[in-house]
Protein backbone atom coordinates (compact mmCIF):
# COMPACT_ATOMS: atom_id res chain seq x y z
CA UNK A 1 0.00 0.00 0.00
CA UNK A 2 1.27 3.44 -0.90
CA UNK A 3 2.29 5.46 2.19
CA UNK A 4 0.81 8.52 0.50
CA UNK A 5 -2.66 7.03 0.48
CA UNK A 6 -2.80 5.93 4.10
CA UNK A 7 -5.54 3.51 5.10
CA UNK A 8 -8.44 3.68 2.68
CA UNK A 9 -11.62 4.46 4.58
CA UNK A 10 -14.66 6.71 4.92
CA UNK A 11 -12.96 9.87 6.23
CA UNK A 12 -12.26 11.25 2.75
CA UNK A 13 -14.79 10.44 0.06
CA UNK A 14 -14.14 11.33 -3.59
CA UNK A 15 -16.68 11.34 -6.44
CA UNK A 16 -15.56 11.19 -10.08
CA UNK A 17 -17.40 10.85 -13.38
CA UNK A 18 -14.50 11.11 -15.85
CA UNK A 19 -10.94 9.81 -16.20
CA UNK A 20 -9.48 13.32 -15.89
CA UNK A 21 -11.30 13.87 -12.61
CA UNK A 22 -9.95 10.57 -11.28
CA UNK A 23 -6.42 11.51 -12.35
CA UNK A 24 -6.72 14.81 -10.51
CA UNK A 25 -7.98 13.09 -7.37
CA UNK A 26 -4.81 10.96 -7.46
CA UNK A 27 -2.76 14.14 -7.87
CA UNK A 28 -4.57 15.71 -4.91
CA UNK A 29 -3.98 12.64 -2.74
CA UNK A 30 -0.30 12.67 -3.68
CA UNK A 31 0.02 16.36 -2.77
CA UNK A 32 -1.85 16.02 0.54
CA UNK A 33 -0.18 12.90 1.91
CA UNK A 34 0.50 11.11 4.10
CA UNK A 35 -2.53 10.13 6.14
CA UNK A 36 -5.31 10.56 3.59
CA UNK A 37 -8.06 8.00 4.07
CA UNK A 38 -9.53 7.93 0.57
CA UNK A 39 -12.53 6.07 -0.74
CA UNK A 40 -13.04 6.80 -4.43
CA UNK A 41 -16.55 6.46 -5.85
CA UNK A 42 -16.83 6.20 -9.63
CA UNK A 43 -20.24 7.40 -10.86
CA UNK A 44 -19.97 5.49 -14.10
CA UNK A 45 -21.29 7.04 -17.33
CA UNK A 46 -22.70 5.01 -20.22
CA UNK A 47 -20.16 6.02 -22.89
CA UNK A 48 -17.98 2.96 -23.60
CA UNK A 49 -14.74 4.88 -24.16
CA UNK A 50 -15.12 6.85 -20.93
CA UNK A 51 -15.96 3.66 -19.02
CA UNK A 52 -12.86 1.97 -20.40
CA UNK A 53 -10.59 4.83 -19.35
CA UNK A 54 -12.21 4.90 -15.92
CA UNK A 55 -11.56 1.15 -15.50
CA UNK A 56 -7.88 1.67 -16.29
CA UNK A 57 -7.63 4.68 -13.97
CA UNK A 58 -9.39 2.72 -11.20
CA UNK A 59 -6.66 0.07 -11.45
CA UNK A 60 -4.02 2.79 -10.99
CA UNK A 61 -5.92 4.13 -7.96
CA UNK A 62 -5.99 0.67 -6.38
CA UNK A 63 -2.26 0.34 -7.03
CA UNK A 64 -1.84 3.53 -4.98
CA UNK A 65 -3.68 1.92 -2.07
CA UNK A 66 -7.02 3.66 -2.51
CA UNK A 67 -10.37 1.92 -2.18
CA UNK A 68 -12.46 2.16 -5.35
CA UNK A 69 -16.23 1.76 -5.39
CA UNK A 70 -17.74 1.43 -8.89
CA UNK A 71 -21.37 2.60 -9.16
CA UNK A 72 -23.55 1.90 -12.19
CA UNK A 73 -25.05 5.30 -11.56
CA UNK A 74 -26.84 5.52 -14.91
CA UNK A 75 -27.88 1.91 -15.40
CA UNK A 76 -31.62 2.47 -15.82
CA UNK A 77 -34.29 4.79 -14.40
CA UNK A 78 -33.95 3.44 -10.84
CA UNK A 79 -30.13 3.57 -10.79
CA UNK A 80 -29.85 7.12 -9.34
CA UNK A 81 -32.12 6.21 -6.43
CA UNK A 82 -30.14 3.04 -5.69
CA UNK A 83 -26.83 4.87 -5.98
CA UNK A 84 -27.76 7.81 -3.78
CA UNK A 85 -29.42 5.54 -1.24
CA UNK A 86 -26.38 3.28 -1.09
CA UNK A 87 -24.00 6.21 -0.63
CA UNK A 88 -25.97 8.17 1.97
CA UNK A 89 -24.26 6.47 4.92
CA UNK A 90 -20.78 7.12 3.54
CA UNK A 91 -21.69 10.73 2.80
CA UNK A 92 -22.91 11.39 6.32
CA UNK A 93 -19.78 9.88 7.89
CA UNK A 94 -17.25 11.55 5.58
CA UNK A 95 -15.24 14.39 7.06
CA UNK A 96 -13.99 15.54 3.68
CA UNK A 97 -15.60 15.26 0.21
CA UNK A 98 -13.53 15.60 -2.97
CA UNK A 99 -15.43 16.18 -6.20
CA UNK A 100 -14.50 16.73 -9.81
CA UNK A 101 -17.54 18.38 -11.40
CA UNK A 102 -19.56 20.89 -9.38
CA UNK A 103 -21.83 21.39 -12.43
CA UNK A 104 -22.92 17.73 -12.35
CA UNK A 105 -26.50 17.28 -11.21
CA UNK A 106 -25.52 13.97 -9.67
CA UNK A 107 -22.82 15.63 -7.58
CA UNK A 108 -25.13 18.49 -6.64
CA UNK A 109 -27.68 15.99 -5.32
CA UNK A 110 -25.00 14.22 -3.28
CA UNK A 111 -23.87 17.54 -1.80
CA UNK A 112 -27.31 18.01 -0.25
CA UNK A 113 -26.70 14.88 1.87
CA UNK A 114 -23.15 15.35 3.11
CA UNK A 115 -22.26 16.86 6.46
CA UNK A 116 -18.57 17.19 5.58
CA UNK A 117 -16.92 20.39 6.73
CA UNK A 118 -14.15 20.15 4.14
CA UNK A 119 -15.04 20.21 0.44
CA UNK A 120 -12.37 19.96 -2.25
CA UNK A 121 -12.96 20.65 -5.95
CA UNK A 122 -10.38 19.13 -8.30
CA UNK A 123 -10.08 19.98 -11.97
CA UNK A 124 -12.66 18.84 -14.50
CA UNK A 125 -10.80 20.55 -17.30
CA UNK A 126 -11.30 24.16 -18.30
CA UNK A 127 -14.79 24.10 -16.74
CA UNK A 128 -13.04 24.74 -13.42
CA UNK A 129 -12.16 28.23 -14.61
CA UNK A 130 -15.82 29.03 -15.18
CA UNK A 131 -16.88 27.45 -11.88
CA UNK A 132 -14.45 29.60 -9.90
CA UNK A 133 -15.64 32.77 -11.64
CA UNK A 134 -19.31 31.95 -11.07
CA UNK A 135 -18.66 31.15 -7.41
CA UNK A 136 -16.77 34.44 -6.95
CA UNK A 137 -19.63 36.40 -8.55
CA UNK A 138 -22.37 34.54 -6.71
CA UNK A 139 -23.95 33.31 -9.95
CA UNK A 140 -25.89 30.11 -10.54
CA UNK A 141 -23.78 27.19 -11.72
CA UNK A 142 -24.08 26.88 -15.53
CA UNK A 143 -21.58 25.25 -17.89
CA UNK A 144 -19.81 27.83 -20.07
CA UNK A 145 -21.04 26.45 -23.42
CA UNK A 146 -24.66 26.69 -22.21
CA UNK A 147 -24.44 30.14 -20.66
CA UNK A 148 -26.70 32.66 -22.32
CA UNK A 149 -29.33 30.11 -23.27
CA UNK A 150 -32.82 29.96 -21.79
CA UNK A 151 -33.18 27.46 -18.91
CA UNK A 152 -35.19 24.39 -19.86
CA UNK A 153 -37.91 22.72 -17.77
CA UNK A 154 -35.41 20.37 -16.13
CA UNK A 155 -33.19 23.33 -15.24
CA UNK A 156 -36.13 25.04 -13.56
CA UNK A 157 -37.08 21.92 -11.60
CA UNK A 158 -33.49 21.35 -10.51
CA UNK A 159 -32.82 25.00 -9.61
CA UNK A 160 -33.37 24.56 -5.82
CA UNK A 161 -30.86 21.68 -5.71
CA UNK A 162 -28.33 23.66 -7.75
CA UNK A 163 -28.75 26.68 -5.48
CA UNK A 164 -28.24 24.47 -2.42
CA UNK A 165 -25.07 23.00 -3.93
CA UNK A 166 -23.70 26.46 -4.62
CA UNK A 167 -24.33 27.45 -0.98
CA UNK A 168 -22.52 24.32 0.21
CA UNK A 169 -19.59 25.20 -2.05
CA UNK A 170 -19.38 28.66 -0.45
CA UNK A 171 -16.98 28.84 2.52
CA UNK A 172 -18.33 29.71 5.94
CA UNK A 173 -17.57 29.37 9.64
CA UNK A 174 -18.25 25.65 9.62
CA UNK A 175 -17.20 24.82 6.07
CA UNK A 176 -13.82 24.98 4.33
CA UNK A 177 -13.54 24.99 0.54
CA UNK A 178 -10.39 24.12 -1.40
CA UNK A 179 -9.83 24.25 -5.15
CA UNK A 180 -6.98 22.06 -6.39
CA UNK A 181 -6.24 23.13 -9.92
CA UNK A 182 -3.73 23.52 -12.72
CA UNK A 183 -5.99 26.13 -14.36
CA UNK A 184 -5.36 29.89 -14.11
CA UNK A 185 -7.62 31.69 -11.66
CA UNK A 186 -8.50 35.27 -12.57
CA UNK A 187 -11.11 35.48 -9.82
CA UNK A 188 -10.68 33.77 -6.47
CA UNK A 189 -13.77 33.51 -4.25
CA UNK A 190 -13.33 35.04 -0.82
CA UNK A 191 -12.37 32.48 1.80
CA UNK A 192 -11.55 29.73 -0.72
CA UNK A 193 -8.15 28.04 -0.52
CA UNK A 194 -6.51 27.49 -3.91
CA UNK A 195 -3.66 24.99 -4.24
CA UNK A 196 -1.69 24.19 -7.38
CA UNK A 197 -1.87 20.89 -9.22
CA UNK A 198 1.64 20.48 -10.67
CA UNK A 199 1.11 16.90 -11.92
CA UNK A 200 3.84 15.71 -9.58
CA UNK A 201 2.25 12.24 -9.27
CA UNK A 202 2.14 11.83 -13.05
CA UNK A 203 5.79 12.83 -13.47
CA UNK A 204 6.85 10.60 -10.59
CA UNK A 205 5.02 7.50 -11.85
CA UNK A 206 5.62 7.76 -15.60
CA UNK A 207 8.33 8.71 -18.07
CA UNK A 208 10.26 10.51 -19.17
CA UNK A 209 8.79 9.68 -22.58
CA UNK A 210 10.51 8.76 -25.78
CA UNK A 211 10.10 11.73 -28.12
CA UNK A 212 9.25 10.92 -31.73
CA UNK A 213 9.87 13.06 -34.77
CA UNK A 214 7.06 15.17 -36.18
CA UNK A 215 3.84 16.29 -34.55
CA UNK A 216 0.78 14.81 -32.88
CA UNK A 217 -2.68 16.42 -32.76
CA UNK A 218 -5.11 16.51 -29.84
CA UNK A 219 -8.82 16.29 -30.61
CA UNK A 220 -11.60 18.31 -29.03
CA UNK A 221 -15.31 17.81 -28.39
CA UNK A 222 -16.24 21.38 -29.41
CA UNK A 223 -18.26 19.98 -32.32
CA UNK A 224 -20.14 17.56 -30.06
CA UNK A 225 -21.02 20.33 -27.60
CA UNK A 226 -22.43 22.46 -30.43
CA UNK A 227 -19.79 25.20 -30.24
CA UNK A 228 -17.82 24.70 -33.48
CA UNK A 229 -19.20 23.82 -36.92
CA UNK A 230 -18.39 20.27 -38.00
CA UNK A 231 -17.18 21.19 -41.50
CA UNK A 232 -15.07 24.10 -40.30
CA UNK A 233 -13.43 21.89 -37.69
CA UNK A 234 -12.52 19.26 -40.28
CA UNK A 235 -11.03 21.94 -42.53
CA UNK A 236 -8.99 23.37 -39.66
CA UNK A 237 -7.65 19.96 -38.59
CA UNK A 238 -6.67 19.16 -42.18
CA UNK A 239 -4.85 22.45 -42.71
CA UNK A 240 -3.11 22.37 -39.33
CA UNK A 241 -1.95 18.76 -39.81
CA UNK A 242 -0.52 19.49 -43.27
CA UNK A 243 1.21 22.67 -42.15
CA UNK A 244 2.98 20.95 -39.24
CA UNK A 245 3.42 17.41 -40.52
CA UNK A 246 1.13 15.76 -37.97
CA UNK A 247 0.52 12.03 -38.42
CA UNK A 248 -1.54 11.03 -35.35
CA UNK A 249 -4.79 12.44 -33.96
CA UNK A 250 -5.54 11.65 -30.31
CA UNK A 251 -9.34 11.63 -30.15
CA UNK A 252 -11.24 13.20 -27.29
CA UNK A 253 -13.30 10.57 -25.50
CA UNK A 254 -16.53 12.40 -26.45
CA UNK A 255 -15.82 12.69 -30.18
CA UNK A 256 -18.34 10.84 -32.28
CA UNK A 257 -17.29 7.78 -34.26
CA UNK A 258 -18.87 9.19 -37.42
CA UNK A 259 -16.89 12.42 -37.20
CA UNK A 260 -13.65 10.53 -36.59
CA UNK A 261 -14.25 8.27 -39.60
CA UNK A 262 -14.80 11.32 -41.83
CA UNK A 263 -11.77 13.06 -40.37
CA UNK A 264 -9.56 10.01 -40.99
CA UNK A 265 -10.77 9.67 -44.60
CA UNK A 266 -10.33 13.36 -45.36
CA UNK A 267 -6.98 13.98 -43.66
CA UNK A 268 -5.13 10.66 -43.65
CA UNK A 269 -4.36 11.08 -39.94
CA UNK A 270 -4.06 7.96 -37.79
CA UNK A 271 -6.90 8.16 -35.25
CA UNK A 272 -5.84 7.06 -31.77
CA UNK A 273 -8.41 6.32 -29.05
CA UNK A 274 -6.37 6.68 -25.83
CA UNK A 275 -6.93 4.19 -23.00
CA UNK A 276 -5.89 6.77 -20.40
CA UNK A 277 -6.02 10.57 -20.06
CA UNK A 278 -3.68 12.25 -22.51
CA UNK A 279 -1.40 13.54 -19.74
CA UNK A 280 -0.50 9.93 -18.88
CA UNK A 281 -0.33 8.81 -22.52
CA UNK A 282 2.06 11.66 -23.34
CA UNK A 283 4.18 11.06 -20.25
CA UNK A 284 4.52 7.36 -21.03
CA UNK A 285 5.32 8.09 -24.70
CA UNK A 286 6.19 7.94 -27.42
CA UNK A 287 4.93 11.44 -28.14
CA UNK A 288 5.60 13.85 -31.01
CA UNK A 289 8.13 16.62 -30.54
CA UNK A 290 5.26 19.06 -31.18
CA UNK A 291 1.75 18.56 -29.80
CA UNK A 292 -0.92 20.57 -31.65
CA UNK A 293 -4.16 21.47 -29.92
CA UNK A 294 -7.15 23.75 -30.09
CA UNK A 295 -8.16 25.61 -26.89
CA UNK A 296 -8.73 22.89 -24.30
CA UNK A 297 -7.58 21.59 -20.95
CA UNK A 298 -4.39 20.08 -22.35
CA UNK A 299 -2.84 23.45 -23.20
CA UNK A 300 -2.61 23.93 -19.42
CA UNK A 301 -1.93 20.38 -18.27
CA UNK A 302 0.49 18.99 -20.87
CA UNK A 303 3.23 21.58 -20.17
CA UNK A 304 3.11 20.44 -16.53
CA UNK A 305 2.99 16.71 -17.26
CA UNK A 306 5.81 17.04 -19.83
CA UNK A 307 7.94 19.48 -17.86
CA UNK A 308 11.64 18.83 -18.33
CA UNK A 309 11.22 17.31 -21.80
CA UNK A 310 11.76 18.91 -25.20
CA UNK A 311 8.15 18.56 -26.28
CA UNK A 312 6.56 21.78 -27.53
CA UNK A 313 2.82 22.38 -27.08
CA UNK A 314 1.24 24.57 -29.78
CA UNK A 315 -2.33 25.86 -29.59
CA UNK A 316 -4.43 27.14 -32.48
CA UNK A 317 -7.06 29.76 -31.65
CA UNK A 318 -10.67 29.25 -32.71
CA UNK A 319 -11.65 31.56 -35.54
CA UNK A 320 -15.03 33.24 -34.77
CA UNK A 321 -16.20 32.10 -38.23
CA UNK A 322 -16.01 28.48 -37.03
CA UNK A 323 -18.65 28.95 -34.32
CA UNK A 324 -22.15 27.59 -34.87
CA UNK A 325 -25.33 29.66 -34.80
CA UNK A 326 -26.24 28.04 -31.50
CA UNK A 327 -22.91 28.66 -29.78
CA UNK A 328 -23.19 30.48 -26.47
CA UNK A 329 -22.41 34.22 -26.59
CA UNK A 330 -19.70 33.41 -24.05
CA UNK A 331 -17.97 30.84 -26.29
CA UNK A 332 -15.46 33.03 -28.16
CA UNK A 333 -14.39 34.95 -25.07
CA UNK A 334 -14.06 31.80 -22.98
CA UNK A 335 -12.02 29.94 -25.60
CA UNK A 336 -9.78 32.97 -26.13
CA UNK A 337 -9.23 33.07 -22.39
CA UNK A 338 -8.26 29.41 -22.33
CA UNK A 339 -5.54 30.10 -24.89
CA UNK A 340 -4.48 33.49 -23.58
CA UNK A 341 -3.89 32.27 -20.04
CA UNK A 342 -1.90 29.18 -21.05
CA UNK A 343 1.76 29.27 -20.11
CA UNK A 344 4.68 27.69 -21.94
CA UNK A 345 2.79 27.11 -25.19
CA UNK A 346 3.39 28.22 -28.76
CA UNK A 347 0.52 30.31 -30.17
CA UNK A 348 -0.90 29.67 -33.64
CA UNK A 349 -3.34 32.18 -35.11
CA UNK A 350 -5.78 30.81 -37.70
CA UNK A 351 -6.82 32.63 -40.82
CA UNK A 352 -10.02 31.92 -42.71
CA UNK A 353 -9.75 28.40 -44.18
CA UNK A 354 -8.82 28.67 -47.84
CA UNK A 355 -9.12 24.97 -48.59
CA UNK A 356 -11.40 22.06 -47.89
CA UNK A 357 -10.34 18.44 -47.41
CA UNK A 358 -10.71 16.18 -50.39
CA UNK A 359 -11.90 12.77 -49.08
CA UNK A 360 -10.92 11.13 -52.37
CA UNK A 361 -7.35 12.36 -52.03
CA UNK A 362 -6.46 13.71 -48.57
CA UNK A 363 -3.01 14.81 -49.72
CA UNK A 364 -4.60 17.15 -52.29
CA UNK A 365 -7.19 19.53 -50.80
CA UNK A 366 -9.59 21.32 -53.12
CA UNK A 367 -10.19 25.00 -53.68
CA UNK A 368 -13.80 25.73 -52.64
CA UNK A 369 -14.09 28.31 -55.42
CA UNK A 370 -12.97 25.76 -58.01
CA UNK A 371 -13.30 22.16 -56.78
CA UNK A 372 -11.35 20.81 -59.75
CA UNK A 373 -8.31 22.87 -58.85
CA UNK A 374 -6.02 21.51 -56.09
CA UNK A 375 -4.43 24.06 -53.83
CA UNK A 376 -2.14 24.25 -50.82
CA UNK A 377 -3.07 24.06 -47.15
CA UNK A 378 -5.06 26.74 -45.40
CA UNK A 379 -2.55 29.20 -43.96
CA UNK A 380 -1.85 29.26 -40.24
CA UNK A 381 0.45 31.97 -38.98
CA UNK A 382 2.46 31.58 -35.80
CA UNK A 383 2.69 34.51 -33.43
CA UNK A 384 5.84 34.82 -31.29
CA UNK A 385 5.70 32.08 -28.65
CA UNK A 386 5.54 32.96 -24.99
CA UNK A 387 8.02 30.10 -24.46
CA UNK A 388 9.34 27.98 -27.29
CA UNK A 389 9.99 24.88 -25.18
CA UNK A 390 8.33 23.65 -22.05
CA UNK A 391 10.14 24.95 -19.01
CA UNK A 392 11.68 23.10 -16.07
CA UNK A 393 9.67 20.81 -13.84
CA UNK A 394 7.46 22.53 -11.34
CA UNK A 395 8.19 21.76 -7.75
Amino acid sequence: MSPRAGNAGPHTLAFVESPVQLLNVLEWAHAHAPGVGLTLVVLSPVDPMTRGQLRRMSDLARDEGHQVRWEEARGGPLAPFRTIGGLSGLLRRARRVVLGDPFSRYVQLLLTITRARDLVVVDDGTATMEFVGQLARGERLVRWHRKGGRPGPRDVLFAPVSASARRRLTPGERRRIEIFSSMPMTETPAGVTVSANTFAWTRTRFGPPRIARGADMVGTSLVETGVVDDGRYLEAVHALARAHGATRYFAHRRESTDKLHRLEAATGLEIVRPELPLELIARRGPIGRTVLSFPSTVVHTLPLALAGTEVRVAVCDIDPAWLTENASPRAQGFLSGVTGTARDVHRLSPTAPATAPNPANPANPVNPANPSEPTGPAPFTATPPSAGLIGPAAS
